[in-house]
């Protein structure tokens, strides 16, 4: 079977070629004339094949097999009990499907029957791919690897995203060399240190320029990406699902198919990717549900009263939070049966009788008279060793019977793929949703799993799917309902878990000045309007650090805005500035949330920047996180602007004592307006005022018409 497949989508083309019975990638970029895929000379892509070598090379393909005389990392890595391990696909069959085509490979002597799906989105021209293997033999087979694809390619400096709690996001960068690098997650979420996506591109790009390359996993567990660079000089690049030892075991007839591997290029830098990317997430992932939609101001009760529940006091909190404009409510950990410390009580999905003798439902009521939502935060994967739940229910545990294993939290994993357990916790939570007027649940996660069994089998595959499916049952009870995913902060970030949720908790770092950074990585994969971001305390729990409540709220006013500190003990002139702030924010919600998000490169290192870009109008955010390298601060140059447009512009926030920190202010320092074209404001820039480390300047651009 030869030919060329070509798909198109986004301005761009993917042309896969089908050679000696083997899918290869031969173009994926701007989009070709039609009919060229017809004359390219098969010439074009051969290599010279050295010495020291196989006959025909290394043979890299979009599923490249050992067998076929690969000798880098497979795509397939599979065994039978009697020894057999070896894997020969070739084509098959190919298929159309929706934007796409599935191409089938098979190897009869192995018992193999594998099938690739590669899909481009004729909007976005984002790629996906997914990777299935049918057990087509007589007896087991045991899968150890399956990625969803493998993509070759020229670029080498990878973008990676590691951190820790607190601390989400943390980007590195580096060349690749010889051999292969990768990154990890064991902990059956996608992780705070290493989560499921990664940028590769020529070496030196930016934020505007630069081709580059990026994928992101959709999965919710253990996974594994991986950059090598085969010894002929070239690149690939792969991702799939981790197992545990044995977990991935196929009957006869069985098929296993791997996360979606979603794809984006640009030839224009990273914002090139976010172009892409943004789109993709609000239409496909997020099926638009939230297009228009407002996204309600946010107060958190967690950073405010803790585990220490008293219900006047968190009345009369909430009567502060909707004066200063919130919207949602949303009780946070404490409120349930015995809850005064995280060592105690998860599992028992009922309120504590002792802070809440009349239940949740006279503070629900109280938080709804005062024109916001009520909402309520859960952990319902876990409980606490200690518990009703687990005392009535030792064997619910997920693990090995009789073996005792670490504890995170104070807490265990439920065994949630067995149905009488998952049964029992959609029964407490649909009680609650169905008896209390409830709009919003923040779903969290505390722990890692570490002994991932149920009956006496490896089971982090099937408790991911059983949490999925958890969710989406009630959803579909309670399709009113949204849901917010969050794992110790930013510890499950994902396009799967989006799939069925409305926000991501981006961080329990309420800290600006991290802040800062851990949004900049994350809106490289995900709009605005799904980022969680609070204003904190004035001193952080997680940094011991202080700052403005300038730089906190206008930190948090470019995502899904919100509140969580008790903002009863904010000074008047703070509780006036975060109204203003949360006024300014619902104001501009639909260029928030709607805009193209356009990150800055700024002349000072220590800075972050960006911009949000709608049909005449901007707003853009300068935030000094480090003291300056330099006196005075070059001009903030914006890009991404309409540059025919002239535009009014206006520094929000000027400095209220600005000869502290310079002799002379420029005019728009002092917040009066300047106006000029996209261009001029992308090439001059905006003069600055002299900025402290962790001081900010929030512009507004109005097109003048």
């Amino acid at each position: 079977m030869q030919g060329t497949l070509r798909l198109d989508g986004g301005g761009q083309t993917l042309l896969i070629a089908l050679r000696e019975g083997r899918p290869q990638l031969e173009y994926w970029g701007q989009a070709l004339p039609a009919g060229d895929e017809t004359r390219l000379d098969p010439g074009l892509f051969e290599r010279a094949i050295p010495h020291g070598m196989l006959d025909r090379g290394e043979r890299l393909d979009l599923a490249p097999e050992a067998g076929h005389g690969f000798t880098a990392t497979p795509s397939l890595a599979a065994s039978r009990p009697g020894g057999g391990f070896i894997s020969q696909g070739l084509l098959r069959e190919i298929e159309p499907v929706e934007d796409g085509v599935r191409i089938s490979l098979a190897d009869a002597a192995a018992g193999i029957a594998r099938f690739l799906t590669v899909c481009i989105d004729p909007q976005t021209g984002v790629a996906a791919f997914r990777s299935e293997v049918t057990n087509a033999g007589a007896d087991v087979l045991q899968l150890d690897w399956l990625s969803a694809v493998a993509l070759p390619t020229v670029l080498d400096e990878v973008l990676a995203f590691g951190g820790r709690w607190a601390r989400e996001f943390a980007s590195h960068r580096f060349r690749l060399g010889m051999g292969a690098w990768s990154s990890e997650s064991r902990t059956g979420r996608t992780s705070h240190h290493a989560p499921p996506f990664l940028v590769v591109g020529e070496p030196g790009f930016g934020e505007h320029h630069g081709q580059v390359l990026a994928v992101h996993l959709a999965w919710s567990g253990d996974h594994r990406l991986l950059v090598e660079r085969l010894r002929d000089g070239r690149l690939q690049l792969q991702a799939g699902e981790l197992f545990w030892p044995g977990e991935m075991s196929l009957d006869p007839g069985e098929t296993y198919a791997t996360p979606w591997l979603y794809a984006a290029r640009s030839d224009t830098g990273l914002n090139g990717l976010s172009d892409r990317l943004h789109p993709f997430v609000r239409e496909r992932i997020l099926e638009g549900r939230l297009k228009g939609k407002t996204r309600p101001v946010h107060f958190n009760t967690w950073e405010a009263v803790y585990f220490r529940h008293d219900e006047a006091e968190l009345k009369a909190l909430a009567e502060t939070a909707a004066s200063v404009g919130a919207e949602r409510f949303v009780l946070d950990d404490g409120w349930f049966k015995g809850r005064n410390d995280d060592t105690t009580s998860l599992g028992d999905w009922t309120p504590d009788a002792a802070k809440y003798p009349n239940g949740l439902k006279p503070l629900a009521d109280h938080v709804r008279s005062l024109g916001m939502e009520f909402g309520l935060w859960v952990e319902p994967e876990m409980a606490n060793a200690r518990s009703d739940l687990l005392e009535a229910h030792p064997d619910w545990i997920l693990g090995e019977p009789g073996r005792e294993q670490p504890l995170g939290r104070g807490q265990y994993v439920l065994d949630l793929t067995r149905s009488e357990i998952a049964d029992e916790i959609f029964r407490q939570l649909d009680r609650l949703l169905s008896d209390l007027p409830i709009g919003y649940l923040k779903w969290d996660m505390n722990r890692d799993l570490t002994h991932p069994a149920s009956a006496g089998r490896p089971a982090s595959h099937a408790q991911v799917h059983a949490v999925y499916a958890l969710i989406d049952r009630l959803r579909a009870a309670h399709p009113g309902v949204e849901i917010e995913s969050c794992a110790s902060g930013g510890g499950r970030a994902d396009y799967e878990i989006l799939k069925r949720t409305d926000r991501i908790w981006t961080s329990d770092c309420n800290d600006p000045i991290e802040r800062q950074s851990i949004q900049q990585a994350f809106s490289i994969f995900f709009p605005p309007e799904v980022m969680g971001a609070h204003v904190g305390p004035a001193d952080s729990h997680t940094t011991a650090r202080r700052a403005s409540l300038k730089l906190r709220a206008f930190t948090a006013l470019f995502g899904h805005m919100g509140i969580e500190a008790d903002v009863r003990r904010f000074p008047p002139e703070d509780l006036e500035a975060l109204a203003a702030a949360i006024s300014l924010h619902k104001s501009l919600r639909p260029l928030l949330h709607a805009g193209r998000l356009v990150r800055q490169a700024p002349a000072d290192e220590g800075a972050i920047a960006f911009a949000v870009v709608g049909e005449g109008e901007a707003m853009a955010s300068f935030a000094q996180l480090e003291t300056p390298t330099h006196a005075a601060p070059a001009p903030f140059r914006i890009a991404g602007l309409e540059p025919d447009t002239r535009y009014e512009i206006r520094l929000l926030n000027p400095p209220r004592h600005p000869k502290a920190s310079m002799k002379a202010a420029p005019v728009l320092a002092t917040g009066e307006a300047v106006r000029a074209t996209g261009r001029l404001v992308a090439e001059v820039g905006l003069p600055l005022p002299v900025l402290r480390a962790g001081e900010i300047a929030v512009f507004h651009l109005k097109a003048v018409r």
